[in-house]
């Protein structure tokens, strides 16, 4: 079972440094694990992610049990072997893919009953036992809980039935869990009430009862505004056990990370890296790149002068500019490696910060450099 220790706390903040122990290896926090939703991160191969120093990654038990299928996985000896990735991995337990596909699934106190298009309309039943089973096939180093997340808006009486039916996945979930060496992690929904975010966290702890080897805060980051996210997640943080990982699910842009690191939370994910990239958006130290902007035609400096990352090192912002309007499958890999880099050294920077004792001045000097740009 994943172990967690807490080595540092900023003076002016809550944020916090920590190491996270897992069966394949040591993850430093404040992290940012890139998604791999079909046990790959897009564009990009196990050995780049290491050089750019990713220690975990994600992967998601609703696209996996579809295709190729976690039983086929587990055969071939796990999702590690199978995708050559030899770090941690931290599995999605499908929840999010039942919100974002809301118009193909039909939650029932049981679980989620929804009809895929990869095989055919095949009805299929996630319930918080399968899940759990998907991912111990996987071997996943982290499991997530089955839960619902609710939209926004969403009216207090939907949201506390939802909190309902999460609260008995949860509790069906460890009921479930058999290979105790992975860990497992419980999920605080509850919408932006606080109210319902406060008994969450209070029945959530009750059924874990010490069993959770950390804590993830969802439903954060689907339309609400920013400043609404930024205090829901704050207040949600604070009431989590301080002893272990805080895991902000699907956030976000670099200054929603910078922000939600000061709240006191260790782990982040996020498509934006890897989704923007494909599409010619490139974060940078100066602010947000749109690659394809005439501007950049005749630019000869590398996308961010202050990155160290292959793409920077080799390539011009002309160069990029000419690979996506070419529609070069290059383009979409050397963005893609920038931006990952970008976030992966921009949480190392925050922890280090951190273990120096100036994280709140350090924020404040990447949000002020983070507005320079944005073209």
């Amino acid at each position: 079972m994943p172990s967690f220790s807490v080595v540092a706390n900023d003076p002016c903040s809550r944020a916090r440094a920590g190491v996270l122990v897992t069966l394949h290896g040591e993850v430093h926090t404040p992290i940012f694990m890139p998604v791999g939703t079909q046990g790959t991160v897009k564009a990009m191969t196990p050995d780049e992610l290491k050089e750019m120093g990713a220690t975990i990654i994600l992967g998601n038990t609703y696209h996996l049990m579809q295709r190729p299928g976690h039983e086929l996985i587990g055969r071939l000896g796990g999702l590690h072997r199978f995708m050559g990735w030899d770090g941690a991995i931290l599995t999605d337990s499908g929840g999010y893919q039942i919100f974002s596909l809301s118009d193909m699934v039909k939650v029932t106190e049981d679980g989620a009953i929804f009809r895929s298009k990869l095989d055919g309309g095949v009805l299929h039943h996630l319930t918080p036992e399968l899940a759990v089973e998907v991912q111990e096939t996987l071997g996943s180093d982290i499991m997530m809980v089955l839960d619902e997340c609710t939209p926004y808006p969403v009216s207090v009486e939907d949201a506390k039935r939802s909190m309902e039916v999460s609260l008995m996945w949860a509790k069906r979930s460890i009921l479930a869990w058999r290979k105790r060496g992975l860990g497992l992690f419980g999920i605080v929904q509850g919408s932006v009430y606080k109210e319902l975010r406060k008994e969450f966290v209070e029945r959530l702890l009750e059924i874990g009862r010490g069993e959770f080897s950390g804590y993830a805060i969802g439903g954060l980051s689907v339309g609400e505004p920013i400043q609404v996210m930024y205090e829901v997640a704050a207040f949600s943080a604070d009431l989590l056990p301080k002893h272990l990982p805080r895991y902000l699910m699907g956030v976000g842009t670099p200054e929603d990370i910078v922000e939600a690191i000061s709240f006191g939370i260790d782990m982040f994910d996020c498509v934006l890296p890897t989704r923007n990239g494909r599409n010619g958006m490139l974060f940078t130290s100066l602010g947000d790149i749109n690659i394809r902007n005439s501007r950049y035609k005749d630019d000869e400096s590398p996308p961010d002068p202050h990155c160290s990352c292959y793409t920077c090192s080799k390539y011009s912002r002309a160069y990029l500019r000419h690979l996506t309007e070419a529609r070069e499958i290059l383009a979409a890999r050397l963005a893609t490696i920038h931006n990952l880099h970008f976030y992966i050294h921009l949480v190392k920077e925050a922890r280090d910060a951190i273990l120096a004792g100036n994280y709140s001045k350090w924020k404040k000097d990447f949000l002020d450099k983070r507005k320079e740009m944005d073209v």
